[in-house]
């Protein structure tokens, strides 16, 4: 049986996406486990493997943040030989896949929440991290509201989340709107006539970078289908309980998505560059916007002038005509925890709850926030340690409603054909055919 989820699970797991000092006290392990402690005849502690991977290899603070806390880990910890991996994003899910295959999972690795989650559950490879949480309730009860649950299978948690990211955060440059005298749009209608305005004065509207695929269905289908379809239509195509990929509803938000492909909102070669060059295109001053997720704001506060920061602005993407969605929303979720392995055991066990809470804890949590990463942790933000931006979008972010985002609730196939299927659609394919290849995907995974 195990064998077969195994092989499940790699059929299913896609290539796509979706981003100081140390923690203080130590986390008892599981009951009966101890970290091994020198011994009264002077021996040293045994040595204790562990492996871990993560996907922080960028030089945004956040991403820095993390690696220093890793290895405050291995000097405070001299009796773990501690192997650290860094894979850079665009590739990492790919080598999860791998290793799942093959039941050669990390002891520790850098896991989504979501679809994820219950497949490497599913697949048998993974173990709940109750016993860590509740042996810290202040910090179990610090997180916010729904925090867990894209990362709760059958009443067990799997882990703690170390962010909180919104994916449909519209990006504008105020000097450029000021120099043609525009306003943020508020409806489609206003979207479609700032991409007029700025085509005819030769600059790109809205920068894209897609090159890995995820980002257009990530960063605006999840919102603007949202718009059209509603959250409660989504919920059901993903059960396939009432609703289906292939309904009027969602082959509209495909219509819309492609209007803007054809009105030239996009600059060329948007398929050919990755997400980190779009935000750098569009930090330069080379469109006046992008839609991005909340891990844009780590890059651009490591990479952009405070000048140029303050030049920025956010707000959420426009209504629809006659949309079943809330217009207020951002889709968004909690950010990525760290996973444990199924075979971690024993003193190695006790010593990955203690770096789990390195990683994760009120301490890591704050440094997370105060290197411009938004958690879902109760922390005070002070705003001299974040960037002008970072403010702004804390901000949004307590005025609006979250939404689902797409490849976190889909099937990895479904999210798999969801983002080939939007590089064709901005390529002038149909979109009634590629819904119809998103619902016989998604039908199939679920069973229908």
């Amino acid at each position: 049986m195990k064998k077969s989820l195994i092989m499940t699970l790699a059929a299913t797991m896609s290539l796509a996406l979706l981003a100081g000092c140390g923690a203080s006290g130590t986390t008892e392990g599981a009951k009966g486990s101890a970290a091994p402690k020198s011994t009264d005849t002077g021996k040293p502690a045994e040595k204790i493997k562990l492996s871990l991977w993560h996907n922080y290899t960028g030089e945004d603070l956040r991403a820095k943040k993390m690696r220093e806390y890793m290895e405050k880990f291995k000097k405070d910890h001299p009796n773990v030989e501690l192997d650290i991996q860094g894979i850079p994003p665009d590739g990492y899910r790919a080598r999860l896949k791998t290793v799942a295959a093959a039941n050669e999972m990390p002891d520790l690795f850098v896991m989504q929440p979501g679809v994820l989650t219950k497949e490497l559950v599913a697949g048998g490879l993974i173990q709940p991290v109750n016993e860590l949480l509740d042996s810290k309730p202040e910090w179990k009860n610090g997180f916010m509201p729904g925090s867990f649950n894209d990362f709760t299978i059958d009443g067990k948690i799997y882990s703690a989340p170390m962010a909180l990211s919104p994916t449909s955060i519209l990006f504008y440059n105020k000097e450029i709107f000021n120099k043609y005298n525009v306003q943020p749009p508020k409806t489609w209608d206003d979207l479609m006539k700032l991409v007029e305005t700025f085509k005819k004065n030769n600059l790109t509207p809205i920068a894209l970078g897609n090159k890995a695929a995820w980002v257009a269905q990530s960063s605006i289908l999840s919102s603007l289908a949202d718009r059209v379809t509603g959250t409660e239509w989504f919920l059901k195509a993903v059960d396939q309980n009432g609703a289906k990929f292939t309904d009027p509803e969602f082959v509209q938000a495909l219509t819309y998505l492609q209007q803007l492909g054809k009105a030239g909102a996009f600059q060329e070669g948007f398929n050919s560059i990755d997400n980190t060059q779009m935000e750098q295109m569009f930090a330069q001053g080379k469109s006046a916007m992008m839609i991005d997720g909340g891990w844009a704001l780590p890059n651009l506060a490591a990479n952009t002038s405070k000048e140029a920061l303050a030049n920025m602005a956010v707000t959420v993407l426009p209504s629809v005509p006659n949309g079943k969605g809330d217009p207020n929303s951002l889709s968004g979720v909690v950010g990525t925890g760290i996973g444990l392995s199924k075979k971690v055991a024993g003193a190695q066990k006790a010593t990955a709850y203690e770096l789990i809470y390195a990683l994760s804890g009120p301490d890591a949590q704050k440094a997370i926030l105060e290197s411009n990463q938004l958690v879902s942790y109760k922390v005070d933000l002070d705003t001299t340690k974040v960037s002008s931006l970072f403010v702004e979008v804390y901000k949004l972010m307590g005025t609006v409603k979250r939404t689902p985002v797409y490849d976190g609730n889909l099937s990895s196939s479904g999210a798999d054909v969801v983002n080939n299927g939007l590089q064709e659609l901005l390529m002038g394919g149909k979109p009634e055919d590629i819904a119809k290849k998103i619902q016989d995907a998604q039908a199939k995974a679920v069973g229908k």
